[in-house]
């Protein structure tokens, strides 16, 4: 558990995946993002779900769900998705508390990979139900439109279940810029990945953490100004957001959590020998 004063910090692998080299690293030649990722013999590179647990006085707040529990045999193989500890759930479940017992659910944005287990099937395996049944969901307005309303380069990470039967219930709300959803824990814009894509800022105490979520999908994106995801819609806003948040985290000597990191996925931004910016990893184990 990661403490920030008041505020307590659960890290949860909703799965291990693999994913094309192509769409993590775009433009970046393999001659460079393999000096920090070995390749699978099928080409692939690991990457992880990344879900929070946040505690903050008696509120319980999950930020980003996952991949959920609807995908058929199809997708999970698509996605290479292993679960040996179990899912979201099952990472709940070790520190005690049960979907009911979550009051807040952050949605940084709504791709699939984040948001798919927002809800579930029912028993009769058509029915969409909240997989958080007391909770209060949030995301940015422009995130929920552009996700109701997908492109030919979208539509394929845009699944209204996720989210749509969310807002038409009232148990949605949806964000205007940043916010905060509870005491020290502020729901920031950080466009580039999508245009409404939020990355989560915790303070208490004078302490300071940030939950990058695919601003910077792998720590090596958060050192390297021009490195980003082909997955970006829009890589200019995603560079000069990093080029701010870079600042900020040598500034406030913060906490950065990343979203899909197999190996540093928490650690401290400092200065290398030659001056360089590097993430040095935190030991903080999964629930």
């Amino acid at each position: 558990m990661i403490q920030l004063g008041d505020i307590r910090i659960h890290l949860i692998n909703d799965g291990d995946t693999l994913v094309d080299p192509g769409g993590m690293f775009g433009l970046v030649p393999r001659a460079l993002w393999s000096k920090y990722f070995e390749p699978t013999p099928q080409h692939l590179l690991p990457a992880i779900e990344m879900c929070l647990l946040v505690q903050v006085g008696d509120q319980n707040i999950v930020i980003d769900t996952g991949l959920g529990n609807k995908l058929d045999e199809k997708r999970r193989a698509i996605w290479h998705l292993a679960r040996p500890k179990g899912g979201l759930l099952e990472g709940l479940a070790r520190v005690g508390l049960q979907p009911e017992d979550i009051h807040y659910v952050i949605d940084t944005h709504l791709h699939a990979d984040h948001a798919a287990g927002n809800t579930y099937f029912g028993e009769d395996g058509q029915s969409i139900l909240p997989t958080f049944p007391n909770a209060e969901y949030v995301v940015q307005r422009r995130e929920y439109e552009d996700a109701m309303q997908p492109n030919e380069r979208t539509a394929a990470t845009y699944h209204p279940i996720n989210y749509q039967p969310l807002l038409e219930s009232g148990q949605m709300r949806l964000l205007e810029g940043d916010t905060e959803i509870a005491s020290g824990v502020w729901g920031i814009v950080t466009r580039g990945h999508t245009p409404g894509h939020m990355s989560i800022l915790f303070q208490s105490d004078n302490q300071y953490a940030l939950f990058t979520c695919d601003l910077s999908s792998y720590a090596v994106h958060f050192e390297k100004l021009g490195w980003m995801t082909a997955y970006d819609v829009e890589p200019l806003h995603t560079l000069e957001n990093k080029r701010r948040w870079q600042k900020w985290a040598l500034e406030h000597d913060a906490l950065l959590i990343f979203p899909h990191e197999p190996k540093r996925y928490a650690g401290k931004l400092t200065h290398d020998e030659r001056g360089g910016l590097v993430v040095l990893p935190i030991d903080e184990p999964f629930v």
